[in-house]
């Protein structure tokens, strides 16, 4: 069976608060899809990319740790760089903040290249109603920790969705490992 990783504080209660308000400095974007379409519909989020936010280079050491460690426990994928910045999104009830099923691997040259999703969780479990990441390695669905801090890693080519909000808002970090195609 295809695993779905999932790590309970992965990152401290302090540290979800610092990054958060990280990306509060930064700009937020509405949310596009690969190769920088819009579909609300499918996806209705703001994002910061931490890349862009001064002081969040921390955050991206930690990531790799996490993900380096997960990847030998439990993947063994052919893993080479994260190419991308890991962003910050919040799903909030007055958009009715979602994102239906979808898998990370796309048709775009670094969409193409991702192997590994992790999200963590950022805000408090109590902060928002809805707003469920769901990933779907077979016919059934998990549902990942909502605890602060907590960190769920899986395959990039399995279907997942973030359930809409409808109190308050949901905030999570998202990075993709990337490396060669799966053969």
């Amino acid at each position: 069976m295809i695993a779905v990783h999932q790590m309970a504080g992965a990152f401290s209660p302090a540290e979800c608060n610092e990054i958060t308000r990280l990306a509060a400095s930064g700009e937020a974007r509405d949310a596009r899809l690969v190769r920088q379409t819009r579909d609300h519909n499918l996806r209705r989020a703001d994002l910061v990319w931490l890349d862009d936010v001064s002081g969040a280079d921390w955050v991206m050491d930690r990531i790799i740790d996490l993900v380096r460690v997960a990847n030998r426990d439990v993947f063994g994928f052919d893993l080479q760089d994260f190419s991308e910045s890991a962003q910050v999104a919040r799903y909030g009830a007055e958009r009715e903040g979602h994102f239906d099923w979808h898998a990370d691997i796309g048709d775009g040259p670094l969409a193409a290249r991702r192997k590994l999703t992790m999200v963590v969780q950022l805000a408090e479990r109590d902060d928002y109603d809805g707003g469920s990441l769901e990933v779907m390695p077979s016919a059934n669905v998990v549902v990942a920790n909502r605890a602060h801090g907590a960190a769920v890693i899986f395959p990039s080519f399995l279907l997942h969705r973030v359930t809409p909000v409808t109190r308050g808002a949901r905030q999570s970090l998202t990075i993709w490992a990337h490396g060669p195609a799966f053969r």
